[in-house]
């Protein structure tokens, strides 16, 4: 971008030198003069538009390039997130069926080793 500014000032700069000295050395009449100067400033303009027009449309389409890059980073990402958590969820349902099962166990223990107890009193 900012070598399209540098090219768009020196477009102008050169310009404006051009008719600057078109003036002094100009051989022609006023009225030629003008004509030229007109002629030369249309054609500045021209370029000038020209110019704007391809960095508009540059910049039109690198942010579009840009959208669809964020998108699908954004899309990786989100994939890549959720099959982590896919992964979390898995171990933790299992690492609790672990737990379910010690617990009844225990129970299991706990009950086996209070009923002779019950049975003394």
């Amino acid at each position: 971008m900012a070598n399209t500014g540098s090219t768009l000032l020196a477009l102008v700069t050169g310009a404006a030198i051009g008719a600057a000295a078109g003036l002094l050395y100009a051989p022609d009449s006023g009225e030629k003069t003008r004509k030229k100067l007109n002629k030369d400033a249309k054609k500045a303009q021209e370029k000038f538009n020209k110019k704007y027009q391809e960095t508009t449309s540059n910049l039109s389409s690198k942010a579009k390039q840009a959208k669809v890059d964020f998108e699908k980073r954004l899309e990786e990402t989100l994939s890549s997130a959720s099959y982590k958590a896919d992964e979390i969820l898995s171990a933790m349902e299992s690492k609790l069926e672990d737990l379910r099962k010690q617990n009844s166990k225990l129970q299991k223990d706990s009950k086996d080793t209070s009923a002779p107890n019950k049975a003394v009193v």
